[in-house]
């Protein structure tokens, strides 16, 4: 079987080369402030970031509404090297249950879960060659239950789609989410108990 390649060391390879007199700008793709929390602490020492928070899957409003505030909150509270800005595209609900028609009953995880993470991966690599960002990447990959080959794999493709480049990731490795769960209690983030989804809050009601 082939071995699984290591997203941190190719990722912390590109880092190294990186000129920290003029740092390249990133877009990074944002579900929620706890998971972009240890990313931003990270990426922010060689970056120039602008924070994407487009995520039309998360149910209800009212969650998708107070994660924008609290992503916004510890933007402006985090110690940062280089300035993180913040841009978001609203709900857009319509889009994800497009997305992922034929595959609601799929248990998360699987493949609703890859189709959710391409539309927001595309719409981040669409947005980064519009803008000349020069790199464009997610955060989701510090989640341990989200699948770092399977985004990292969709990243490259559409990096080679848009002409922009994509940064490897994956934010877990080195007690990355360890790092996040530290931050998310320092600066007392809210951290929801469900991915987001109505599927995936579903779910979570039903093992409760």
């Amino acid at each position: 079987m082939e071995n699984k390649r290591n997203f941190r060391a190719e990722q912390e390879k590109i880092l190294r080369s990186i000129d920290g007199e003029n740092p390249p700008r990133l877009l990074l793709h944002s579900c929620c402030a706890p998971c972009s929390s240890a990313v931003l602490e990270y990426l922010s020492e060689y970056f120039r970031i602008t924070v994407f928070y487009f995520n039309p899957n998360i149910f209800p409003e009212e969650e998708f509404l107070h994660r924008i505030d609290e992503q916004k909150r510890l933007i402006s509270e985090l110690p940062c090297k280089n300035r993180v800005e913040f841009t978001e595209r609203g709900w857009q609900q319509e889009r994800f249950y497009a997305a992922v028609k034929g595959l609601e009953h799929i248990r998360e995880g699987g493949e609703r879960c890859f189709e959710c993470y391409r539309l927001r991966l595309e719409e981040t690599a669409r947005l980064a060659a519009e803008e000349g960002y020069d790199y464009f990447t997610t955060t989701l990959s510090v989640s341990p239950y989200k699948n770092a080959q399977k985004l990292n794999a969709i990243g490259e493709e559409l990096a080679e789609k848009y002409g922009v480049k994509h940064l490897p990731s994956d934010f877990k490795k080195k007690d990355g989410y360890k790092r996040s769960i530290e931050l998310s209690a320092e600066y007392g983030l809210y951290r929801q108990n469900y991915c987001g989804c109505v599927f995936s809050k579903k779910e979570r009601e039903a093992e409760a």
